[in-house]
Order: C-alpha cells, then structure tokens, then sequence
C-alpha cells in the first residue's frame, strides 16, 4: 500500500514534535502493558500499520502469542491481570469515547490500579495512540515492521 503523502515531508516540525512527546509519554509505564494498550486501541480503530508494528514490538519485548490472540476478547480471557483489564477498560472507553463515554465504573477500576500520575499518562498514551492511528488509517500508512523471529516447524 502506498500512503496518500509523506507525513515526515509535509509537515517535518510538527511531526518531530508529535514524534517527540509520543516517545517522552512511553517510558513512564511498563513497556509490556503500554504495548498491550497500543494493539487494543489499533484493533478498535481497525489500523493495520499500527497492528502490525505494535504486534511486532509486543513479541520482541516477549508477549505471548496467546495473549496476543486472545486481547480482542479481553474481556473473556483470563490470562489478563486486573492491572492490564484496568487499563484496557480505560482504553475501550476513551478510543470509543463519542459512543461509550468513560463511565465511573471503569474509572474506579482504573483509578484503584493506577497512581494519579499514571492515570495521566496512560490517558496521554491512549490520545497518541489513538492520533497515530488516525494519522496511519487517514494517509494509508503501512511501514513494514521487521517480522519476529518465526519458530522452526
């Protein structure tokens, strides 16, 4: 798939500053539930660059094939701790903020699992998450991730 324009080309300081503050936000949740956060997301927004790419990094840093099968269904599944439900609820609602809202519910949940610090970040990951994935599905984005390392059959 070729995209409809060169984000990096069109506008270079805007990205580098959006580039900027997605990297900044990362490091300040664990890497493994952040990945997690970012494939649910892009599942939702059906964006398949950033599927491929979150996937990808969710297997290097050693996600679990099954887990990663199963996280469309999270809700069913039970290989999931309350700490990563929580942030997936949060992820849920705010991704289908127009129609789900955030209900008190699942900001209990959240809040009861998160510091308020880390409620404000996930939530900032959550927005550029979600930014990217509306910038990848808008300009038709698909950036090859390098593949994971296959087993032998």
């Amino acid at each position: 798939m070729t995209g409809r324009l060169d984000l990096y080309t069109a506008a270079p300081a805007e990205m580098k500053v959006w580039l900027e503050m997605s990297l900044k936000i990362a490091p300040k949740i664990e890497h493994s539930l952040l990945e997690l956060v970012k494939i649910r997301a892009s599942q939702i927004n059906g964006c398949a660059n950033c599927l491929n790419m979150h996937t990808a990094d969710a297997r290097k840093a050693g996600e679990t094939e099954q887990r990663l099968y199963l996280l469309s269904a999270w809700h069913e599944a039970p290989c999931f701790t309350p700490r990563e439900r929580a942030a997936l609820a949060w992820t849920d609602a705010l991704t289908l903020v127009s129609t789900a809202r955030a209900p008190q519910a699942v900001y209990e949940e959240f809040a009861f699992e998160f510091s308020p610090e880390e409620q404000v970040q996930l939530t900032l990951m959550i927005n550029v998450i979600n930014g990217w994935n509306r910038l990848a599905v808008g300009f038709e984005l698909f950036y090859e991730a390098k593949p994971a390392m296959v087993a032998a059959a």
